[in-house]
């Protein structure tokens, strides 16, 4: 291990740190996060030295430097010390060439978290980018590369910070996302209603989006904001969308591809096929016409030679009403008071049939 601080030193000052302890008195060594935070300056008398380093087999030269500052500020600061993670501390570390290059030593190293968050390292095991680590692509991501080490902040305070962590592997995809709807309320506008990569791809138990199984599923994922009636009223915004594309043609078939049913791909469109993914635009910064000719674009992706009124003759997320397709309308009400009287008349001529077979006897 290359040292720019001498081991010598930095045992000095450990020395130092115990005997100022030892002085402090029995009382003070009775309070447990001062003692914590003694231990953890012990640490820090040498990798607080921003020189600090170690040489790996591939030549590479790693940091060993931990901001205290850092450290102090993360939801660790105030639980944990050093060993709890670092637990095969010894005075003389082991040497850093044990370690191929650096990647080798994170891969190492970041099942030390399952030891307190056993649930969810264990629900990772389960998703696609464990998959890809254990299939030898060693730059899929592990809990360090989302969470930082030394300085890993609270991610319900900060929602922002989750889509920016993704971004650090899908850059592509997040400089889509931050100019969509809901990527510009989260990171301009600061809105925490709206989604963040996780809240669609959850956190830890992430699935491929390729597959048919998460295409199929994806409507329930858009369901739990736009079919929630008070978040929505909030912004204006109908929350009948989820069930008005349910019994659609759309979603009623989807929901048989998702139950089982063999259906070609072609009939099913869920809603990510219609409105996008990651660059969904708000309709109401769309002219009328501009709007028109979206919707006709997009129908004509399956709809092979549909016109620009084809669109018309869909009732999209409407409800059938006076304003919209009142025709429609009326045909529903119509059968709303004519089925019910057809079938009260059917049970009473029922009735009445067996009144006078009853008489006859």
């Amino acid at each position: 291990m290359r040292r720019r601080r001498s081991v010598v030193g930095g045992r000095h000052a450990i020395v130092q740190l115990l005997i100022v302890g030892l002085l402090a008195g029995g009382a003070l060594a009775q309070k447990a996060p001062e003692k914590l935070r003694d231990s953890v300056a012990a640490c820090l008398a040498c990798h607080d030295d921003t020189q600090l380093s170690v040489q790996l087999r591939d030549g590479a030269t790693m940091s060993l430097h931990v901001d205290p500052q850092g450290f102090l500020h993360s939801v660790h600061g105030s639980q944990l010390v050093c060993t709890d993670c670092h637990a095969r501390y010894e005075e003389n570390h082991p040497s850093g060439a044990t370690f191929p290059n650096r990647r080798a030593y994170a891969i190492a190293s970041y099942e030390t978290c399952k030891k307190c968050h056993f649930d969810t390292y264990t629900r990772t095991l389960e998703s696609v980018h464990y998959e890809l680590l254990k299939n030898g692509l060693d730059s899929a991501p592990i809990c360090t590369d989302c969470h930082g080490a030394h300085n890993i902040q609270n991610p319900h305070e900060k929602r922002a910070m989750v889509s920016r962590s993704c971004a650090s592997c899908h850059d592509g995809v997040y400089l889509r996302y931050a100019k969509s709807v809901h990527g510009k309320a989260l990171e301009e506008g600061g809105n925490q209603d709206v989604p963040a990569c996780a809240d669609c791809h959850t956190h830890h138990q992430i699935q491929a989006p390729g597959t048919t199984q998460f295409r199929l599923g994806s409507p329930q994922i858009c369901i739990r904001c736009h079919g929630d009636r008070q978040l929505m009223a909030k912004y204006g915004i109908s929350a009948t969308v989820a069930q008005t594309y349910l019994s659609d043609f759309h979603g009623v078939t989807a929901s048989l591809a998702g139950g089982g049913a063999l259906l070609p791909q072609q009939v099913v469109v869920t809603c990510i096929d219609c409105h996008g993914v990651h660059d969904i635009a708000s309709p109401r910064l769309m002219g009328g016409e501009a709007m028109k000719a979206s919707v006709a674009a997009t129908c004509a992706k399956c709809h092979e030679g549909a016109s620009p009124a084809f669109p018309a003759a869909w009732l999209s997320h409407y409800e059938p009403s006076l304003r919209h397709a009142p025709l429609v309308f009326f045909v529903q009400l119509f059968y709303k008071v004519f089925i019910p009287f057809v079938v009260i008349g059917l049970v009473l001529q029922v009735l009445l049939h067996l009144y006078r077979v009853s008489l006859g006897r």
